[in-house]
């Protein structure tokens, strides 16, 4: 999950940021769970507008009675009814495209508690915050901190360069902010332009994420990368290797998601194989897991995990 909004091709999305401040919508349950109501709602508010619900009926009918998921979503990404009333008025179709992903919601969700189940039994120490499925301006995807994952279905859904299925995307995109929130929070708090955010951290950051929802949903949330960087893994690794200890980020993360030719968020690509080498090599998976999590020295574990570029 990148820590600032990203601009993704034609479609300007933000995805998925990591809130400074964690503040408790509610408190972690014992079984993590994953809520739709406030889609529900937001489409009984548009239906009965006609498509069209003014800023006030938004504030008062859709933000107003929404899930303290939403509320948490709204305050931190500033999201009104007058801006959601913006966005309707001058990108209605992605709101009307969305409705192709409430068809997916069930199976979603009982795929993310199987998810959800798979990382409790692997770690016993994990964070079963809730995720809810909200409805917002058109961008972010989504915000992640301790308290919980809120994706915007809308955002989500018009996000046509991540995976090609729609269930699919939803399950790997969670999954992998899921494993954001489980690292280590002097870790999380690391932005952009900070002297100790460095490629190799922050793509170590971002490829955990990647490694632990491959791990318990079967799929990393960039599933373009597997198709965009065969044949080039040297070339783009030797590459990484040159500028990990540099603290522009520009050529690796919030870059977007690039095309076949010129692939953008490489640091996830590379930053996962780091990860995944690290998990495969050591012989207690949930130490290694607590490892990944709680990582602090970035060489120290890129040291530990083996990896070599490809040759």
């Amino acid at each position: 999950m990148p820590l600032q909004p990203k601009t993704r091709g034609p479609v300007v999305v933000a995805l998925l940021v990591l809130a400074a401040s964690s503040p408790a919508w509610a408190a972690p349950p014992r079984r993590a769970v994953v809520l739709t109501q406030d889609v529900t709602r937001f489409y009984e508010v548009y239906d009965a507008a006609g498509g069209q619900p003014s800023a006030g009926q938004l504030d008062r009918d859709y933000l107003g009675q929404g899930s303290e998921g939403l509320r948490h979503f709204a305050q931190v990404r500033n999201v009104t009814g007058a801006r959601i009333a913006d966005t309707l008025g001058r990108r209605p179709e992605i709101y009307v495209a969305a409705r192709r992903c409430l068809t997916v919601l069930p199976a979603v969700k009982r795929r993310l508690t199987t998810a959800f189940g798979k990382l409790a039994r692997l770690y016993p120490e994990a964070t079963l915050s809730p995720v809810t499925i909200v409805v917002g301006r058109g961008r972010p995807i989504g915000v992640a901190d301790s308290s919980g994952v809120a994706m915007g279905l809308e955002a989500l859904c018009a996000a046509d360069f991540m995976h090609p299925d729609l269930e699919d995307r939803f399950v790997h995109t969670i999954a992998h902010e899921y494993g954001h929130i489980q690292q280590a929070q002097a870790l999380k708090d690391l932005e952009p332009g900070d002297a100790g955010a460095t490629v190799l951290r922050m793509s170590l950051m971002e490829g955990a994420a990647e490694f632990v929802g491959e791990l318990i949903s079967g799929a990393p949330g960039n599933h373009q990368h597997r198709a965009w960087t065969k044949g080039r893994e040297a070339q783009i690794e030797a590459a990484f290797v040159a500028d990990q200890d540099k603290t522009d980020l520009s050529a690796w993360l919030n870059n977007g998601p690039g095309t076949a030719e010129k692939p953008g968020d490489l640091g996830y690509w590379v930053g996962h194989r780091i990860v995944k080498a690290y998990y495969d090599r050591a012989p207690d998976k949930r130490q290694a897991l607590a490892d990944i999590f709680e990582m602090a020295d970035p060489k120290a574990f890129l040291t530990a995990s083996g990896w070599r570029p490809a040759s």
